[in-house]
């Protein structure tokens, strides 16, 4: 995640809604992915500093102005009054219950974090008013449990966060810390976030927008296995502490990632947005670990290296995204911060070679799928 500036000179970061030099309104554009500050203008459109003359002209999100849980903007002359990331909202919380918003706004900032990311990907990201089949769209729901602040209470209601052909759904129960580290324990689980569930989610939808009936699809099958073993077996079999064996670190990302084939996928593209906004975070703050400076993931050329689109080649890649090396330094580094502050490692995993194989998988299929510009007219109509 980057930072950006104001135009009083001040640091800016994603979540800011206002400068706290200069006082300015803040919000953030879709468009350029660019943090602006606003000068008041007339009928409640504003003037964003930092945005070209032909795109400076800008309204509020509305959830800006009903609720303050937004800091996006909308360009003046669209019909919408909702930004890019709630307009993918089909679902939210009863917002007459205060801690209900509370919790909502702490869902929206990972939601935010998370198409920033894809966008910064340049993946495609459409909404479903856009294309109903293959736009994204997000409900986020209360179960009964949340009122009673635990996930023991003995409730009918209880919201699964999960997938279901371009509809993620987040149970609104995982904003809250205290409940999301009771679930956490109960699943034997060594990291569990809020932003970990949107960047989880998403990987289904990318397999089945950009995998599913591609020339990719064998590949996937050759290094994840079989997508069409049973899946509602394979979970109950993992929630019953049916487990691969000791050795399961060899072969996946996660515990949970032993669950199906897309579950693995879901978890390798969970961790690959963590590493990616990670390192784009330690390269704009000029990390430097033993001399040597963090690279952007971001930056770097197209690459170079081949899985191929055959199983063999799949099967036997042994080069992988060189921006690796720096997370291999950088999260070693985290934990050992970490645990100088008594805290829990930051990066409690260990990527095995085969695991380093399914990044690269994941690498590979964000850069072939990447768009030559942000918001073309057909996101999926492309010539390569």
């Amino acid at each position: 995640m980057r930072t950006f500036t104001c135009y009083c000179g001040n640091r800016l970061y994603f979540e800011n809604s206002r400068c706290l030099r200069c006082g300015r309104q803040t919000a953030f554009d879709p468009e350029s992915l660019v943090m602006s500050a606003l000068e008041p203008q007339a009928e409640g459109t504003w003037l964003a500093l930092s945005l070209p003359s032909d795109r400076c002209r800008v309204r509020l999100c509305q959830n800006t102005l009903d609720f303050d849980t937004c800091n996006w903007l909308v360009n003046k002359d669209s019909s919408h009054t909702y930004c890019l990331a709630c307009r993918m909202n089909s679902v939210i919380p009863d917002l007459t219950k205060p801690r209900r918003v509370a919790l909502w706004f702490k869902v929206e900032q990972a939601k935010r974090r998370l198409l920033f990311t894809l966008l910064s990907l340049r993946l495609p990201v459409l909404t479903k008013q856009q294309n109903p089949t293959t736009g994204l769209a997000f409900q986020i729901l209360a179960d009964e449990r949340l009122d009673a602040d635990s996930i023991n209470a003995d409730t009918h209601n209880q919201v699964t966060t999960g997938h279901y052909f371009g509809c993620i759904t987040i149970n609104l129960m995982e904003a809250d810390d205290s409940i999301r580290e009771q679930m956490r324990e109960r699943m034997n689980e060594s990291y569990r976030t809020l932003l970990g569930h949107f960047r989880h989610e998403s990987g289904h939808y990318y397999w089945f927008l950009l995998v599913d009936n591609s020339p990719w699809l064998e590949p996937f099958r050759a290094l994840f296995g079989d997508e069409r073993a049973d899946y509602a077996e394979a979970l109950a079999s993992h929630h019953a502490g049916e487990e691969e064996g000791s050795d399961w670190q060899k072969q996946y990302i996660s515990r949970y990632a032993t669950t199906h084939p897309w579950e693995d996928f879901g978890e390798t593209w969970a961790h690959y947005l963590h590493i990616v906004d990670t390192l784009e975070t330690a390269w704009d703050a000029n990390f430097e670990i033993e001399g040597q400076r963090l690279n952007s993931p971001l930056e770097q050329e197209p690459l170079q290296y081949g899985l191929g689109l055959n199983r063999e080649s799949a099967l036997q890649a042994e080069s992988f995204p060189s921006f690796l090396e720096d997370w291999f330094v950088l999260s070693a580094a985290l934990n050992r911060l970490n645990r100088s502050m008594g805290l829990p490692d930051a990066y409690p995993f260990v990527l095995s070679k085969k695991a380093i194989q399914k990044l690269t998988f994941v690498d590979q299929l964000v850069r072939q799928a990447a768009l030559p510009v942000l918001f073309p007219e057909s996101p999926l109509d492309r010539s390569d």
